[in-house]
């Protein structure tokens, strides 16, 4: 297993030409980026899933590129669609072997940008790429290979990407922990691999993704609903007959959640209350910077300003971690809607006794930029490191950064919002999603594997997870052709042999008529003879004188 990961980050070998090729555009809000990945043939077990890795050139470095801004901005302008996107596609082109290109799959997937777009603008930018990138371009593309795809789905792929790279799908291999999945009507429950469930923090938005193992906890109608919608059940595998992967995955999306969104929210929460006590109490605590709202979220000492529409609240840093965390609990309510709400949304159980998780983005940066705790997630380890940094004064945590104490991630913005960031961690897994504070099993992770994985790995073994069926096929169709020429080549023999008895037999039958007739002409001859000298010695003897 480990050869096989080291392999993946070597060169990848273009003149093999076995090996099958995809490209995935991620079309984001941004800005476009271009994947490609390839597998080798399929190894023949219909249980397996194709094997597939991102492509490396010969510098065994990444083949993946990307151009900003993002593809939402030709709106305006659908027939520029195919234009923006002509780079990206002439990079994939160049890399993938070009007698490959026919049969080398492509798709173009659009987030969250081109979901902020009316319909009728989606439909024209997706029209003009169907119609104008099979002109100039020989790849494997059709219309359902350009989509606007929802944040379930780009969350599902995420899941399957982090889980596939991981192993969890490798139902072969028994060294991981299992569990006991239901699949509703399917009869006898299947014990496999356990898979690991995803927490990505994002800047303006949360999300999570797990596998939820049995469907069965669901108490009224009203969550019956909202589990329609949050649940995702897909078959990975190349046969719909064979439950060895079908999934069921709880995937939910808060917006207005990621960290900055999260400080933005803070920062008006505290500003309005600070205004109204004011006037309660006719104060004026935050209107200058000699008076300022001392926060508890800011470190030591450090002074900043907060200004929405036409208010401005001064504050200053008390760095009291535990007194930021309590402040923090009304935002995990959402603003005025169950669905902005982290405490009211559905979410399908979790057995913190038997389940994993990884934590990326902020819930990495959090624990490793300025902490040096990433990896292993330990609840008081992190409070206690977390309480430390927010206690120091801010001029203390400058030196340290300029001294170089932090990871080179860290910067300046950073420094002034950890406090801040990592209380809002810590209510979002333990308030929000009700993580245990002795659960053991929570990994922060940037990379898997010494290398990222993004959504679009997911994407691309979801959308050729059929390919397999026709590797399989064709493997039957050759050892069909094989047995029969193998019959085909014994059964020919034994004709030939049989023709050249029947020969040999004929010729020994002719040659022994030929002999009886022989044998026959003998008998008549000697037959007349014997008469000539009865009948014609007695007349020669009568002439005689």
């Amino acid at each position: 297993r480990y050869l096989a990961r080291a392999e993946e980050l070597t060169a990848t070998d273009t003149e093999d030409s076995a090996l099958n090729y995809g490209v995935v555009v991620d079309c984001g809000s941004s800005g476009s980026r271009v994947f490609v990945y390839f597998w080798p043939p399929h190894n023949g077990n219909p249980h397996d899933l194709l094997d597939i890795k991102q492509m490396r050139d010969r510098s065994s470095r990444p083949v993946v590129k990307k151009i900003k801004p993002g593809i939402s901005v030709t709106a305006a302008d659908p027939e520029q669609a195919t234009p923006y996107l002509r780079p990206l596609l002439r990079f994939a082109a160049a890399h993938v072997p070009a007698q490959k290109h026919k049969e080398t799959p492509l798709y173009i997937l659009c987030t969250a940008g081109m979901r902020l777009l009316p319909e009728q603008q989606q439909a024209a930018i997706l029209d003009d790429l169907v119609r104008n990138v099979p002109l100039e371009f020989d790849f494997l593309f059709s219309k359902s290979h350009a989509e606007v795809i929802s944040g379930k789905q780009e969350g599902v792929y995420a899941w399957i990407g982090i889980n596939f790279v991981l192993g969890r799908f490798d139902h072969e291999d028994e060294e991981d922990a299992m569990i006991t999945v239901a699949l509703g009507d399917q009869g006898k429950p299947l014990v496999r691999k356990r898979t690991v469930g995803i927490l990505d923090m994002g800047g303006a938005s949360l999300q999570i993704a797990y596998e939820v193992p049995d469907s069965g906890a669901i108490s009224s109608p009203q969550q019956e609903e909202a589990a329609k919608s949050l649940l995702a059940e897909f078959n990975l595998g190349c046969d719909v007959q064979h439950t060895g992967h079908v999934y069921r995955v709880y995937v939910n999306t808060f917006l207005g959640f990621g960290g900055n969104f999260a400080r933005q929210r803070y920062e008006e929460l505290v500003l309005n209350q600070t205004y109204v006590h004011n006037r309660l109490h006719s104060q004026q605590t935050g209107l200058s910077p000699k008076m300022p709202f001392l926060d508890p979220c800011l470190p030591v000492g450090l002074e900043d300003t907060v200004t929405r529409g036409g208010q401005t609240l001064y504050m200053r840093g008390r760095g009291d971690w535990q007194a930021c965390a309590k402040l923090l609990q009304p935002l995990l309510a959402g603003s005025n809607s169950s669905q902005d709400s982290l405490l009211g949304a559905y979410k399908a159980p979790i057995d913190f006794s038997n389940s994993e998780f990884y934590g990326f983005s902020e819930f990495f940066y959090c624990t490793e930029d300025v902490l040096r705790l990433g990896g292993q997630y330990s609840a008081p380890t992190f409070t206690s490191a977390a309480r430390e940094y927010c206690s120091q004064r801010w001029e203390v945590l400058t030196q340290r950064f300029r001294g170089g104490l932090y990871s080179a991630h860290a910067d300046q913005h950073r420094l002034k919002y950890q406090c801040f960031k990592s209380a809002w961690m810590y209510q979002v897994l333990h308030e929000g999603f009700q993580f245990p504070l002795d659960y053991p099993s929570l990994r922060t992770a940037q990379l898997v594997y010494d290398r990222e994985v993004q959504w679009t790995l997911g994407a691309i073994l979801y959308k050729t997870r059929f390919l397999p069926l026709r590797d399989l096929r064709q493997e039957s169709i050759r050892q069909a052709h094989a047995s029969w020429l193998r019959l085909s080549f014994v059964y020919n023999h034994y004709l030939f042999f049989a023709c050249i008895l029947v020969v040999a037999l004929a010729i020994v039958l002719y040659l022994l008529r030929l002999r009886r007739i022989h044998r026959r002409q003998l008998r008549t001859a000697q037959h007349t003879l014997l008469w000539l000298d009865k009948v014609v010695v007695p007349l020669g003897q009568g002439n005689v004188p």
